[in-house]
């Protein structure tokens, strides 16, 4: 969900003029012009951010050898919910949160954007190149399958005459990738593979991103109708469109992305294996439906998203069956994006164990007329967030220029985010600024 088909966003970044600086606070940093006086601040500001990080030991984090992160490697991937990692943020789950990021950065920067090539909206590099034409060199991964999604929106008939940026229904959307690398598998401490996903780029995927009303799931990703519709999982219409349409020129991403993992299962089954999905903004959404299709699919895989700027995707019905079969997700969100809080309406969720919600799957809000929240569930208007969330904000970096739309939903904006996140009660870090650069 970007809000340029021609100007990726994430490619916006920007920065500070050197005559703007900071004053240090202890959760958040705000910007003023200086006087003379006040001109040594700049320097109090990096010397207090340094003795912070060394008081937290981060230096010896990042020393971590590659033996101890093989071994916790479950717990990186969301086998025990984050718990302790987040805040303070790891220094190794940083690391494999930036990691993962630059693979959808990768998805962004292969699409082909430009509406008068006769190439648009496929893949520009073949999949042996990828990485290396999108500057990701020695990966340790390599690209097995470019995925497309199709949108399931019935065009009129005179849209055939229409420039094909308007009409086509059918776009690269990002790639699967598998670990090759035996030096990077010890790393890791198992063979990962990589779907990722890239944001809203072309027209029919922005009205599918306005199809926000809540829709069943259908029979075909592992739902069985037990009667009772007000506890059956749903999703936002037109991510599913996107996920499980098709022509009759090209197979669904559903269809793909399952005969492709299924494929690497055949081959590498025997190994210890894992599935990370990641995304930004419609890409995030279709991570999600896809790590819950493949989880339903393949028992026994590890799957874990990790999603930038994501949308939300479901009810609590479906966040729920996440959970049950063990599908980890860890959401980045900066609180200054508002596709984060995008679509629908998420209501207090008064009972959340598995027990409470069989008999009471009401949702309550303080102060909300009971009539107008009747109005919003039966227009299925009311979704639920999922998983784990590391939530950033823009206004805590020194080096972002005020607070728009475009910049705070720019990937390179979460990466720069993530980069300079310590905890929530330490300042960013000075040394933070290699992703506002590219």
């Amino acid at each position: 969900m970007r809000l340029s088909t021609m100007n990726p966003m994430h490619h916006s970044s920007t920065l500070l003029s050197s005559t703007t600086i900071s004053t240090f606070k202890p959760q958040c940093v705000t910007f003023f012009q200086p006087t003379k006086q006040e001109t040594s601040q700049l320097s109090s500001h990096h010397e207090t951010v340094k003795k912070m990080e060394k008081m937290m030991n981060l230096s010896s984090l990042r020393s971590s050898s590659t033996e101890k992160f093989g071994r916790r490697w479950k717990e990186y991937q969301g086998m025990s919910n984050w718990d302790g990692l987040l805040d303070p943020l790891d220094e190794n789950l940083r690391a494999e949160i930036l990691r993962y990021g630059q693979f959808v950065d990768a998805a962004y920067k292969s699409f082909e954007f430009d509406p008068s090539s006769s190439n648009y909206a496929t893949c520009k590099y073949p999949k042996n190149t990828l990485f290396e034409r999108c500057g990701l060199h020695n990966t340790g991964y390599k690209v097995t399958k470019h995925l497309r999604a199709t949108s399931g929106i019935q065009l009129p008939g005179w849209v055939d005459k229409a420039p094909t940026w308007v009409s086509n229904q059918s776009s690269y959307v990002g790639y699967v990738a598998v670990c090759d690398n035996k030096e990077e598998i010890k790393r890791l401490g198992r063979r990962d593979v990589v779907i990722a996903y890239r944001g809203t780029s072309t027209c029919l995927e922005w009205l599918e991103n306005l199809r926000a009303t809540l829709t069943n799931l259908p029979c075909n990703m592992g739902i069985e109708n037990n009667g009772l519709k007000q506890n059956e999982p749903m999703v936002e219409s037109g991510f599913l469109s996107l996920y499980n349409s098709n022509n009759s020129l090209h197979k669904s991403l559903q269809e793909m992305v399952k005969e492709e993992i299924g494929h690497i299962l055949e081959i590498y089954g025997g190994e210890p294996l894992s599935l990370t999905i990641t995304g930004h903004s419609l890409g995030a959404a279709l991570a999600t439906l896809t790590a819950y299709d493949i989880k339903t699919a393949f028992l026994g895989l590890p799957v874990t998203v990790i999603s930038f700027g994501g949308p939300r995707v479901g009810n609590l019905s479906f966040r729920q069956c996440l959970e049950k079969q063990g599908t980890k997700v860890l959401r980045i969100v900066n609180s200054d994006d508002v596709i984060t809080k995008m679509p629908g309406f998420v209501f207090d969720e008064m009972d959340k164990t598995n027990a409470d919600v069989e008999r009471n799957t009401n949702f309550h809000v303080a102060g909300l007329p009971s009539w107008i929240q009747k109005q919003v569930e039966e227009a299925k208007w009311v979704y639920s967030e999922v998983g784990e969330e590391l939530r950033l904000c823009s206004r805590d970096s020194p080096y972002l220029r005020g607070v728009n739309v475009a910049t705070c939903h720019n990937l390179n904006t979460y990466l720069h985010l993530v980069d300079g996140f310590v905890s929530s009660r330490c300042p960013f870090k000075a040394t933070a600024k290699r992703f506002l650069q590219q």
